[in-house]
């Protein structure tokens, strides 16, 4: 498998390089060059398979010639043998053919843990064989840096260094970050907002010449690897409602992109998914697209539901790069459009073929908190504040009230207390066994600057286990 990037003018790479490089040379983002399309026949004989089982073969395709069956095989064995339901993503009814999908069974509680928990792995299999180290930069708005820092921390040949905006993540997503303790692992409190923290990790990507003996590699969804794993649980989820012989739609929480994008490329193998929601709040930037053709930038807002509050969606580029016949040129001149004026739009036919699979609604606080206590009074079911957007999203968009709906179920409510609270249920989530502790653990965080140059500088001194860079 090769992969080429959106932009057009970067060489191919396997996959064991578009793993360590995260965007490419061009700034773009990497994609396969050829999508893999699974039968009826090959998709109907992996219903029942165990979740470590089914990922092999949805994935296998991708890891070709890079890594040997039996090391992947036992790579997802350790991956999802951590989870701690024996179903890895159950799901759990909520009414006639709409479902929520359990993606909050891992180590930290939300669905990241399915794509991380396997980079980790990944990046130290990758590593070990090359004798390389590497330094993992990355941005959150609250879920992927625990979930990075919890796959990556036993990693023998990597540095990370998490930047979260200060003050706008929850408490309990705060210190999943700051509470694991370790000589690789620095988390920074960025003094800005979520979109702050991702520019200043695309611009280290574009020069790294801060570094020395060294480079960096992404766990933001820009990273091919984590949107491979999300592919996974779209099948998974489909196949126990009855795929392919029926079809399925989907409703997505979704800031970045890269998780409904998943299911789109999930769509693109042969999955027979008829319908993607994509479910965001008030920072509705994908939903005017959607809804109007309309990608603008605009002044980004604090939510209940802080994971979502992002303003430029990076994985979008991808979904432009097929809406565009995969021109890398056109995407280029695209996205050149967008960051000199902050706008952009596309051709109406183009915005048509997009609008035949994806719908979409912003969802603010006060919708978001009146889901949550709906849902509970008829059901007994606590959503979080993401997972409450969906299936707003999903009643108000839904197309065909005969096909299965799943709405992602990005997050344990545990980790967002201040939502529930809000919603009027007063019996907030205990934390599971295993963070039964987390308010006592001892936090180490460092707050710096909104300023690209200081934080390049606390990277290059603190990386290498305390050694300068």
């Amino acid at each position: 498998m090769r992969y080429i990037s959106t932009r057009g003018q970067a060489p191919a790479l396997n996959f064991e390089d578009v793993l360590l490089a995260g965007l490419a040379s061009d700034g773009g983002l990497y994609v396969p060059e050829n999508l893999p399309r699974f039968t009826v026949e090959e998709i109907a004989s992996w219903a029942g398979l165990p979740y470590h089982e089914l990922a092999f073969r949805v994935m296998r395709p991708f890891v070709a010639g890079s890594i040997a069956d039996a090391d992947f095989k036992q790579i997802l064995e350790d991956t999802y043998g951590v989870f701690a339901h024996q179903a890895v993503a159950p799901l759990t009814q909520l009414g006639a053919n709409e479902w929520v999908l359990e993606l909050f069974q891992g180590p930290t509680l939300a669905f990241k843990d399915f794509a991380l928990q396997l980079l980790g792995r990944l990046l130290d299999h990758v590593l070990a064989k090359r004798n390389e180290r590497v330094v993992i930069m990355g941005a959150t708005s609250g879920d992927t840096g625990s979930a990075a820092i919890e796959g990556c921390k036993a990693c023998d040949n990597v540095d990370i260094f998490i930047m979260h905006p200060h003050n706008r993540v929850s408490e309990v997503q705060r210190r999943q970050m700051t509470t694991i303790l370790g000589e690789n692992i620095h988390n920074i409190a960025i003094e800005g907002n979520f979109d702050d923290c991702q520019e200043m990790v695309k611009a280290s990507f574009a020069d790294q010449g801060f570094l020395k003996g060294t480079r960096l590699v992404a766990v933001n969804s820009i990273n091919w690897a984590r949107i491979m794993a999300q592919i996974v649980y779209y099948f998974h989820a489909a196949l126990q409602l009855g795929a392919p012989h029926r079809s399925v739609a989907f409703s997505v929480p979704t800031g970045n992109f890269g998780d409904i994008f998943a299911g789109y490329l999930a769509r693109n193998m042969g999955l027979p998914i008829n319908q993607l929601i994509v479910a965001t709040n008030r920072n509705d930037i994908l939903h005017r697209f959607m809804s109007g053709n309309r990608y603008d930038k605009d002044t980004l807002h604090a939510s209940l539901s802080p994971s979502m509050d992002i303003m430029v969606s990076s994985n979008f580029e991808r979904l432009l790069f097929d809406l565009h016949g995969r021109n890398g040129l056109a995407v280029s001149a695209l996205m050149d459009e967008f960051k000199a004026t902050g706008k952009l739009s596309v051709a109406d036919d183009r915005w048509t073929e997009a609008r035949r699979l994806f719908d979409s609604l912003a969802v603010d606080d006060e919708q978001t908190c009146a889901t949550i206590a709906q849902v509970h009074a008829q059901t007994g079911y606590l959503l979080d504040p993401h997972t409450a957007i969906g299936v707003k999203a999903a009643r108000d968009c839904r197309r065909s009230q005969a096909l299965p709906m799943v709405v992602l179920g990005t997050a344990h409510p545990v980790k967002f207390p201040e939502a529930v609270e809000k919603a009027g249920i007063a019996a907030v989530p205990q934390l599971p066994p295993h963070l039964a502790d987390l308010f006592q653990r001892e936090e180490r965080c460092t707050v710096l600057a909104n300023d690209l140059k200081t934080v390049q500088d606390f990277v290059s001194q603190h990386g290498n286990r305390g050694k300068p860079l």
